[in-house]
């Protein structure tokens, strides 16, 4: 009894500090609704590709698009470990994004911003066995940071009713 009181005033106080979900109503909720507006503009290179694919996973464009996201990528691999010999025994890989989201109807820039992440990759005597581990490092940096691009975006359909 005394646990059950305990959980409802816990819920009760949430609610009251002004949490919401975010993707309050699921799939034909504001939000939602929002997200699927969005078209990806083609983005450079092999990273590029990546990226326009994880971010078009998450938005599910449906219908006539609203809006258009720009994204600008910067993939960098960096050496950081070095063996006696000189050579490289660890690699960093950097990959940020500058996105901007704009209306189609007058091409005002809603949200300009930048995500990113970085991860570390080991180099290894086989240069094919680096080059797979350098792929698939860009591989799950492209879903890290589409989420963060696709996250940011949503907090600002959430705050913004939509504006055709």
């Amino acid at each position: 009894m005394i646990r059950a009181g305990f959980l409802l005033g816990a819920a009760l106080s949430l609610s009251a500090c002004g949490l919401h979900p975010l993707y309050a109503g699921g799939g034909s909720g504001a939000v939602a609704t929002s997200l699927g507006q969005v078209e990806v503009a083609p983005i450079e290179g092999k990273s590029g590709w990546l990226m326009a694919t994880a971010l078009r996973d998450r938005f599910q464009a449906s219908g006539a698009p609203l809006y258009r996201l720009d994204v600008r990528l910067d993939d960098q691999i960096s050496g950081l470990g070095v063996r006696r010999d000189d050579s490289v025994s660890r690699e960093r890989r950097v990959l940020r994004a500058r996105y901007q989201l704009v209306r189609l109807s007058d091409g005002t820039v809603l949200v300009d911003a930048t995500a990113g992440s970085d991860a570390g990759v080991d180099v290894v005597r086989s240069e094919y066995a680096t080059i797979a581990a350098e792929n698939t490092a860009l591989e799950r940096l492209s879903t890290i940071v589409a989420d963060q691009i696709v996250a940011r975006v949503a907090l600002y359909a959430r705050r913004t009713p939509a504006k055709p």
